[in-house]
């Protein structure tokens, strides 16, 4: 063997070892802990007032975050092309949990919408795991049937079929808001998978169009679509929520009132600990603290494009498509969350992820960045793989 021939073999070896993504590492736990003191701050007080523990809500996100990262650890140890192959069968246990939430004895109502599974005492959200699953097949799908997805309406019509279905039964639960976002995220996936974007374009005014007369087909929703357009008008009963997020934010100024001392947390904002935990930072840090958390959440969605194209180079079609499912989801959910708290979206129940009180959130957004940092080793591994070979071929 030559003296090259060594130097590569050794270089493989050593890079047999996991590679961790230290900028996605970072991040992620960035927004953790900033959850983590916002959830405190937020909870505090309606915590001590219903539970009789001002630590209640911290106590158990603390723990929903342990379970999230060893979550996430055991994922990044399988093999991403794991979940390619089981694609079809993930997609099936999605629209089973879907199903599962609507069945009255095993879907748990909360806030009067059916979304939770009981699993002992404790209640897990079917649609934040479900709509991962639909993610991935979407995925799977894209590498299976690439030059008909790019050449044919109907490679492109078919995975929209169970796409379209898992959207609806979220409606029906009724969660707007993650159906809105799996329908963004699938489509947007399909398109960077090479869709073309004339069917983009016909599906998604379409698509609008069916959600604009599912919308206007309840009174209750246009009522709460069209009260942030002017909240001021009904301040105590459609207006209520966005109008005290708006004076917390307003209160925030430069450099906020202080941590802790938020005056809209104590029983004027609902939900502060849950989707309105963006505008107590905004309360309390004011907008350096917004442009904290936007710009790790702007790391976060480039992160994730950045290693999708590490491994689109590596020639790992299902895991760039994969990473590149996490950006759009990610960033559309944190957006939305922002911009319900900030008036410029209708309100919608999604969380900010890593950051907002939410176990079943929380434990799966952990999980995928798991599968992020797994699809980050590979990217590495198999672009050094491959520029040993052209070494060896060369030498």
């Amino acid at each position: 063997m030559s003296a090259a021939a060594a130097s590569v073999t050794r270089g493989l070896t050593r890079s047999q070892r996991f590679q961790w993504d230290p900028v996605m590492v970072a991040v992620t736990m960035s927004l953790l802990l900033v959850g983590l003191v916002m959830v405190t701050s937020a909870s505090i007080s309606i915590a001590d007032t219903r539970q009789g523990d001002p630590f209640f809500y911290l106590e158990r996100q603390l723990l929903f975050a342990f379970v999230g990262c060893a979550a996430g650890v055991v994922l990044a140890t399988v093999r991403a092309d794991a979940w390619d192959r089981l694609g079809v069968v993930l997609l099936i246990v999605a629209i089973g949990l879907l199903i599962a939430v609507l069945i009255p004895g095993i879907g748990a109502v909360v806030n009067g919408s059916r979304r939770w599974l009981r699993v002992g005492p404790l209640n897990f959200q079917a649609s934040e795991l479900a709509r991962v699953f639909v993610i991935v097949y979407l995925c799977s799908y894209a590498v299976r049937r690439r030059e008909e997805l790019r050449d044919t309406l109907l490679g492109f019509v078919k995975p929209m079929a169970p796409l379209a279905l898992a959207a609806g039964l979220l409606l029906i639960e009724p969660d707007f808001g993650a159906a809105t976002v799996l329908l963004v995220t699938g489509v947007g996936l399909l398109f960077i998978a090479g869709a073309r974007l004339r069917y983009v374009l016909i599906l998604c005014a379409g698509g609008a169009a069916l959600l604009g007369l599912i919308a206007v087909s309840s009174a209750y929703r246009v009522k709460r679509l069209l009260a942030f357009l002017d909240p001021w008008s009904d301040p105590f009963a459609s207006g209520f929520q966005l109008t005290q997020s708006l004076i917390a934010i307003g209160r925030g100024e430069w450099f906020g009132v202080g941590l802790g001392a938020s005056v809209q947390k104590l029983f004027y904002l609902p939900e502060a600990h849950t989707d309105f935990v963006f505008a107590v930072l905004a309360e309390e840090l004011g907008l350096i603290g917004i442009v904290m958390i936007v710009g790790l959440f702007v790391i976060l969605v480039w992160r994730s494009f950045y290693i999708a194209r590490l491994a689109r180079d590596a020639g790992l079609a299902f895991q760039s498509y994969l990473a590149s499912a996490f950006g759009l989801w990610i960033g559309l959910q944190a957006f939305i969350n922002i911009g319900v708290n900030m008036g410029l979206l209708p309100t919608k129940g999604l969380t900010l992820p890593l950051v907002s009180y939410g176990r079943s959130s929380l434990v799966v957004t952990l999980a995928w960045v798991g599968l992020m940092l797994r699809i980050y080793h590979e990217s590495m591994l198999a672009g050094r793989t491959a520029t040993a070979r052209l070494g060896e071929s060369r030498a």
